[in-house]
């Protein structure tokens, strides 16, 4: 069995700042790319950032110059620093790996269970 489990959410004021975490577990023998998508009440899932096992990144223009993603390939983690935080940044935050590559599965599309961000004074 193959989890994603994120961590890290919470209530933060505006311009406060949160870092989640997301740890990948199970029988997996390698991830290339690895992101952190969101989910606000009433709205599509969007993409935040993305980052690849080498490193390249990418992310929505609402986040750019206010979040960081980074990895940890020997630990299967991915993390989302979050800075400037805005009330319109509050959503169920999920991470995924698009193409985790599982012990007697193949390549699997992964994702975590979300965890929650409220910005609110």
């Amino acid at each position: 069995q193959v989890q994603l489990v994120e961590s890290g959410g919470g209530l933060v004021q505006p311009g406060g700042s949160l870092r989640l975490s997301c740890a990948a577990s199970g029988s997996i023998f390698s991830i290339n790319a690895m992101g952190w998508y969101r989910q606000a009440p009433g709205k599509q899932r969007e993409l935040v950032a993305a980052i690849t096992s080498g490193g390249s990144t990418n992310y929505a223009d609402s986040v750019k110059g206010r979040c960081t993603i980074s990895r940890d390939n020997a630990k299967n983690t991915v993390y989302l620093q979050m800075n400037s935080l805005k009330p319109e940044d509050t959503a169920v935050y999920y991470c995924n790996a698009p193409s985790a590559l599982v012990a007697g599965f193949g390549y699997l599309e992964v994702w975590g269970q979300g965890t929650l961000v409220t910005v609110s004074s």
